[in-house]
């Protein structure tokens, strides 16, 4: 499925690429602490990725990396969460989400749920490597593979449909 939709490029010097970040990171913010609600509801739905592609498919590379900077390590310093030991895989996977999925929706020029899954099987793949070097375990590192698949369908199919209503506001 495809959409045609106005897609952005923010550069830094513009308030609006701070003020969006600001909105997708309080995102990032507040879907984490529902989702923890659940038991294992963080490994389960993956929700601190889900405004970092939201937000670097829609407005470009600057909007993403902040949001995919400042939510994990806000996250942490407000509740603990992600615990220390994760957040260096997590800010690795949050910023090659935030650049692959960026880069593609530059170079689909539209909303397309085939881009966005790509952009999310990119990170995951290309970050699990990451982890595994990180940590050293490679039972750790496919945890988002193995636990993680609704949070996964929830980024991409959630993400689709968030970008849809985008770009009609």
């Amino acid at each position: 499925m495809t959409t045609q939709s106005r897609l952005y490029s923010v550069p830094f010097r513009d308030v609006k690429a701070y003020l969006l970040a600001a909105l997708f990171v309080c995102g990032n913010i507040a879907l984490p602490q529902l989702c923890h609600l659940m038991p294992n509801g963080g490994p389960t739905w993956l929700p601190i990725y889900f405004f970092t592609l939201v937000g670097a498919y829609k407005f470009g590379l600057r909007v993403g990396l902040m949001t995919a900077v400042l939510s994990p390590v806000l996250n942490h310093l407000l509740f603990a969460m992600p615990a220390a030991a994760v957040l260096p895989a997590i800010l690795v996977k949050s910023c090659l989400l935030a650049a692959v999925s960026a880069w593609l929706a530059r170079r689909v020029g539209r909303v397309s749920s085939g881009a966005l899954l790509v952009a999310i099987l990119a990170y995951q793949a290309v970050g699990t490597l990451c982890e595994w070097a990180l940590c050293g375990s490679l039972s750790l590192a496919v945890q988002d593979f193995r636990t993680g698949l609704p949070g996964l369908l929830l980024q991409w199919a959630g993400g689709y449909y968030a970008l849809r209503i985008l770009n009609k506001v």
